[in-house]
């Protein structure tokens, strides 16, 4: 599993809008505190013509969120999560439908806050009627109780490296900014996290002024003498009662292992080098747990390639000089070459950097490599083969996949033996949804990050998955999907897996 998602733990709205409603005068709402509502919302309106003059025609609302990163340092210290460079972290809030006008064609922007707020404890999003003033909770004036912001509506970091931003069409998409950079600088503290404040541009806020005729900067407006009303967007907040729908950070990464250890070619003039390129593991379990190996902790460790397993001969056509593998994660290391020769099966031995101690000797079986005359199309069948009915809440499950080509014809001997050789998909991912309305909790990941592509190994596919980010008492299904180079696309799979978690 390569998503871990860590949830809001404050958010709020604040506003500068008048508290009658949002159309006609009266007092401002500076004060008003929205930290327990289950929305956060955005907008910024205008009144146009001579009603009022240009410092009263602006009505702005803007919501502020902040995540544990303190979680995520823990994470990262017990390895649950990669180094940096290695992962990339995403802010994800999710789009509450409502009967107001929803802007289209604008950009939202998410700043780092530059200091320490509250959150409060206001419910009221309508009237505004939930004040803090000198009580507990950020406002548009103050960012906690006695402490004012030095700028009303917030102060945060506006310079090009702490500016992201999302463009948005419709108006009724969900927001999902990559703020890698960000999150790495709270962990190394580089930067205080105080969370971000997400608001529309500049331009989005600027106001028209009816006097001079002209916005308050250099903006363009409308010819008519007005500038467009970006009326509201709303996010559920983390007080929402829907648990999907709760504002987060998601991590992700791609921890897929390609253990060519069963789909190891010789190498072959017909390919380009880095197709004859394959990498094998050395999993050091002992009673069903992974250790790292005393000797070789998290750094080097070195494979040499043999003809025999017992003699001890050197393959001739392996380098003569051992190649260098290295840790993936506790207990497993990996290394990566061609080989280059006509046995049908060599042997793997892993050793320490002065090539006096073998930890491990393995087999691999060779496939002699030929071209295709035709473009191969499978059509496959695939089965989860360790599915539980149901998992709790706290556990991670490992899915075993078996896909065999939907036309394999067995022989006599296949028959006798009992045994099918699965097929390894080199390229799959799986997608993970909710089957009561088909939420998609996890997408397929076919393009540049494979946060949920396939495992494999000498057994076959498979992937893991953490349950924790599942709500209990729902029954969810998978899918798959396999790469068809032929067609340079991903092809979904027919079969459904369900399972439901307690």
């Amino acid at each position: 599993m390569a998503i871990r998602r860590y949830y809001a733990e404050k958010d709020n709205s604040i506003t500068n809008a008048f508290k009658t409603d949002l159309i006609n005068s009266g007092s401002r709402a500076t004060g008003s505190n929205m930290g327990q509502a289950d929305i956060l919302e955005v907008f910024s309106l205008y009144r146009t013509g001579s009603e009022v003059g240009a410092s009263e025609a602006q009505q702005l609302m803007r919501y502020m969120i902040q995540f544990p990163v303190t979680d995520i340092i823990t994470d990262r210290t017990a390895k649950k999560i990669p180094e940096s460079g290695s992962v990339s972290f995403y802010l994800k809030l999710y789009n509450a439908p409502h009967s107001d006008t929803t802007p289209f064609d604008f950009t939202l922007l998410a700043h780092p806050i530059s200091r320490s707020w509250e959150e409060g404890r206001g419910l009221d999003m309508e009237d505004f009627s939930d004040n803090t003033f000198g009580g507990l909770g950020s406002n548009w004036k103050n960012a906690a109780s006695g402490t004012a912001w030095t700028n009303q509506g917030g102060d945060f970091l506006t310079s090009s490296g702490n500016t992201y931003s999302q463009e948005f069409d419709t108006g009724l998409e969900n927001l999902n900014i990559n703020i890698t950079t960000l999150v790495e600088q709270w962990i190394s503290g580089t930067q205080a996290n105080y969370g971000v404040m997400v608001k529309l541009t500049s331009s989005n806020e600027a106001y028209f002024s009816s006097s001079t005729g002209v916005t308050t900067d250099t903006v363009p407006h409308n010819p008519n003498g007005a500038i467009t009303s970006y009326y509201t967007k709303k996010f559920f907040s983390r007080s929402s009662e829907y648990f999907f729908y709760r504002p987060n950070l998601e991590a992700r990464w791609n921890d897929a292992i390609r253990d060519d250890r069963s789909n190891f070619y010789d190498s072959s003039s017909n390919l380009p080098a880095d197709q004859n390129l394959h990498t094998i593991y050395l999993y050091n379990y002992f009673r069903g747990r992974l250790y790292d190996i005393p000797g070789v902790s998290t750094g080097s460790i070195y494979v040499r390639v043999f003809t025999d397993s017992v003699t001890g001969s050197v393959l001739t056509t392996a380098p003569n000089t051992p190649v260098t593998g290295g840790w993936v994660k506790t207990g497993v290391y990996s290394a990566s070459f061609a080989l280059d020769t006509t046995s049908s099966q060599v042997f793997d031995r892993w050793y320490n950097s002065g090539l006096t101690t073998c930890y491990s000797t393995g087999s691999i079986d060779i496939i002699s490599y030929q071209s295709s005359d035709p473009a191969p199309y499978n059509i496959y069948v695939n089965k989860i083969t360790n599915m539980k009915q149901s998992y709790s809440k706290d556990e991670t499950a490992r899915f075993r996949i078996f896909t065999r080509d939907k036309n394999w014809n067995p022989n006599i001997y296949n028959v006798a033996n009992s045994y099918v050789e699965p097929s390894i998909i080199e390229s799959g991912s799986y997608k993970l949804y909710r089957l009561v309305d088909d939420l998609e909790i996890v997408s397929f990941s076919t393009g540049s990050e494979k946060f949920s592509e396939l495992s494999f190994d000498v057994s076959g596919n498979y992937f893991d998955f953490n349950m924790s980010i599942l709500e209990q008492d729902y029954s969810y299904g998978i899918k798959l999907a396999f790469y068809n180079g032929d067609l340079d696309t991903y092809v979904e799979q027919p079969e459904t897996f369900k399972f439901r978690v307690i």
